[in-house]
């Protein structure tokens, strides 16, 4: 009983402190989210234009959740949740949103963005099951995702000097 009960108040406050969370549904990797802690349960957001995408949640589906310190980035605690899609338009939704949309940074549709929510996003309730406070071991790096960001060469090695030099000129 007491291993339950600290698991649970473990799950809680980490989940609760840490802004962001690593989920894996039915995807396989897991991905990282950011996410509100409310009564009782992580909210999250997304798979509609400019939101995080939620791949392999499925409404009814259980996920694996890592959460990480967020001083550090460690993995603090690890859990099995319940994926609960919470309807648009309901009680609990609306409650759900109020808390998402004081979270939600860089929005560019503050005003209208619980609309839009509504008409073209999912809102997500992940409900702890069971805790885990043995971490897997190994990174659990997935490979990164392909993207024209990236860097083809090395910086020069000349070029810290060269900046620096300028900033001399400008002062």
């Amino acid at each position: 009983m007491t291993d339950a009960l600290f698991g649970s108040a473990l799950v809680e406050e980490a989940t609760r402190k840490s802004g962001l969370v690593w989920v894996r549904g039915q995807a396989p990797a897991a991905r990282a989210l950011w996410h509100v802690w409310h009564e009782g349960g992580a909210l999250v957001v997304g798979d509609g234009p400019g939101e995080q995408p939620l791949p392999g949640l499925v409404d009814g589906a259980t996920a694996e959740v890592t959460v990480r310190s967020k001083d550090k980035g460690g993995r603090l605690v690890a859990w099995t949740a319940a994926v609960h899609e919470l309807p648009p338009g309901t009680e609990e939704w609306d409650a759900a949103v109020a808390e998402l949309r004081g979270k939600r940074l860089n929005a560019p549709d503050a005003e209208t963005m619980p609309a839009r929510w509504a008409r073209e996003c999912r809102v997500l309730r992940l409900v702890p099951r069971e805790s885990t406070t043995e971490l897997p071991d190994g990174s659990l790096a997935a490979v990164p995702l392909p993207s024209a960001a990236i860097t083809r060469e090395p910086v020069p090695a000349a070029l810290p000097k060269l900046l620096l030099r300028r900033k001399r000129r400008r002062g």
